[in-house]
């Protein structure tokens, strides 16, 4: 009988089996899905029905670096002992090595199928970025729980790699205090507003506080504001000089 992709999805998402072994499991079971997990754990190719319904809370973060383009992936797993696998590990690497030979889009399936069997979790790739530019930095904590790569129209290198450090440990959600959300602003106002009543301040300086609290709000999340991790005497925007930041990526476990 022919079955849907809905149905294969339901099974390969249960299973971490690939697609098309997915698709003749539930063909052989005539579309039952219980019956298809048994056919496939039968086959040794899946060892976990309720595997779906896990939490993948573990990981690793893995990058990748050729020329001017690097990518980066987080590989989940279930536990810490398997995210400190080596396998796991070099499955993280060949993830990432995939992202930068094949793009985004490219299809991990097969990657994920074959450490899940083998290590007997539910593993799945969460994120996966590629980015390409003049410049390209990048960085690993030493953990492996969190890494990010930056993209500069100029500059060099080394310093790119020690922006994407910064930003692996500082965690800028923007580049500059202009991308600040208002919406994001206007929340923090209403805290501010409440601050300021508690303390007692009179309504007549309200208006000057509040300016120099986004401004210190949209500058402490925005990347080329912050002080320089490695030398807090300047900030990120001195450091680069004449470069500008074309965007920037991280991601943690």
């Amino acid at each position: 009988m022919s079955v849907t992709l809905d149905q294969i999805k339901k099974l390969r998402d249960a299973t971490g089996v690939s697609t098309m072994a997915c698709k003749k499991a539930l063909e052989e079971s005539n579309g039952d899905h219980v019956k298809a997990i048994e056919i496939l754990r039968k086959k040794g190719e899946a060892k976990a029905e309720s595997r779906a319904e896990r939490t993948t809370s573990q990981g690793v973060i893995a990058i990748a670096k050729k020329g001017n383009k690097a990518s980066i992936v987080s590989l989940c797993c279930e536990t810490d002992f398997v995210a400190k696998n080596s396998d796991f590990a070099k499955s993280a690497q060949e993830a990432a090595e995939k992202v930068l030979n094949d793009g985004e889009s490219c299809d991990m399936s097969g990657i994920v199928s074959e450490l899940s069997l083998k290590l007997g979790e539910k593993i799945e790739v969460k994120e996966k970025k590629l980015l390409e530019d003049k410049i390209i930095g990048i960085y690993v904590h030493s953990n492996k729980k969190f890494g990010a790569i930056v993209a500069l129209d100029s500059g060099n290198e080394e310093m790119a790699n020690d922006i994407a450090m910064h930003i692996t440990a500082m965690n800028p959600k923007y580049t500059n205090p202009e991308e600040v959300p208002n919406a994001a602003v206007e929340k923090e106002k209403e805290i501010w507003v409440e601050q300021l009543k508690r303390e007692n301040k009179p309504e007549k300086i309200w208006e000057n506080i509040m300016k120099g609290k986004e401004k210190k709000f949209r500058e402490e999340n925005s990347l080329i504001k912050q002080a320089f991790v490695k030398n807090p005497e300047i900030t990120v925007e001195k450091l680069l000089g004449t470069a500008k930041i074309a965007k920037f990526v991280r991601l943690s476990i």
